[in-house]
């Protein structure tokens, strides 16, 4: 089993001398079209680090040879895992399941110098003075609930009922944890025991791959879909730690958004479908930092503002 590493042990890097945080998520690189994409991704400098921030792909090599494709080209990458990393789908041949599936994909990161939420923090050099990178593993824990709903066996059958259903629900398994939501209670207690001892003087940069707070997925098209999006109880993480910005993806809803004066940078790639329709207007990686400020649009949606999605993500 991985064992945690203390957030005070944050790695060492040489100081700033130039590049950019950079980050992208759900690059679904087990589909052709997207390979394609993944293979185009390039930094503008040899400092540039890169946040991956989940469903790189189903399978292990498929996960495996983007990662090392990705290690070889940017100065450092910064893993977390999404819901698509921990299917565990027929054609498959690594059979495992839940926290041994995890805990395979850790060392595969480990083989290729990638950073994992099992590492301590790494500290990128920025211009001022070092951000730490906190890569996060949460899952859900259905929290998110539909409208109407009271518990969470009652938004799983108004879901159900709607035809609105994670394939999660299939094929991510909890093992050996009883339920997906005890397994992200489990993830959320340790992460949020590494954030509290972190220096609270050096900023952080939270990335996981769903969003932390609740408020992004009210532009989904389908709410019943939102249960597997999160969990209430990271819903103060950004105030009450030192944050710089937060990373997710996992919503395919591309956008910078505020929340306490704290921004949010939704990453995603997403399926073909979804990016042939609204094409890459944030580009295909989001600089992170040096924050360079877009402004809102003419009708006052924020910087790389979206309309609803259509398709939510797992749910074909």
């Amino acid at each position: 089993m991985t064992s945690p590493a203390s957030p005070t042990d944050a790695a060492a890097h040489p100081p700033y001398a130039g590049g950019s945080l950079l980050a992208v998520s759900d690059l679904h690189a087990g589909v052709s079209d997207n390979r394609a994409i993944v293979e185009s991704l390039r930094p503008e400098s040899d400092k540039d680090w890169l946040i991956v921030a989940g469903d790189v792909a189903e399978q292990p090599h498929d996960i495996r040879w983007a990662l090392g494709l990705l290690a070889e080209r940017f100065a450092h990458v910064v893993w977390t895992p999404g819901n698509h990393e921990l299917w565990t789908v027929d054609k498959d041949p690594v059979r495992l399941r839940g926290q041994a599936r995890y805990e395979h994909l850790v060392e595969i990161c480990r083989d290729l110098g990638v950073t994992t939420p099992e590492d301590p923090f790494p500290l990128w050099p920025g211009p001022d003075s070092p951000v730490a990178v906190a890569p996060l593993f949460l899952l859900y824990d259905y929290t998110f609930r539909a409208p109407g709903a009271r518990t969470m066996e009652e938004s799983l059958a108004i879901a159900h009922k709607a035809g609105i259903v994670c394939s999660d629900e299939y094929l991510l398994h909890p093992d050996p944890h009883a339920g997906r939501e005890d397994w992200c209670r489990a993830r959320v207690a340790e992460t949020e025991r590494r954030l509290a001892a972190h220096d609270p003087d050096i900023p952080l940069v939270l990335a996981g791959h769903w969003p932390l707070v609740r408020e992004p997925t009210s532009v989904m098209w389908y709410p019943e879909f939102a249960q597997w999006c999160g969990t209430e109880l990271t819903a103060d993480w950004h105030r009450r730690f030192n944050v710089a910005a937060v990373v997710y993806g996992h919503l395919h809803i591309p956008r910078t958004t505020w929340y306490d004066e704290v921004r949010f940078e939704e990453v995603s790639i997403g399926y073909p479908r979804e990016w042939r329709k609204r094409g890459h207007p944030r580009g295909l990686l989001r600089q992170i930092l040096p924050y360079e400020e877009r402004p809102a649009a003419p009708d006052g949606t924020p910087a790389g503002g979206h309309t609803p999605h259509p398709y939510p993500e797992g749910a074909s």
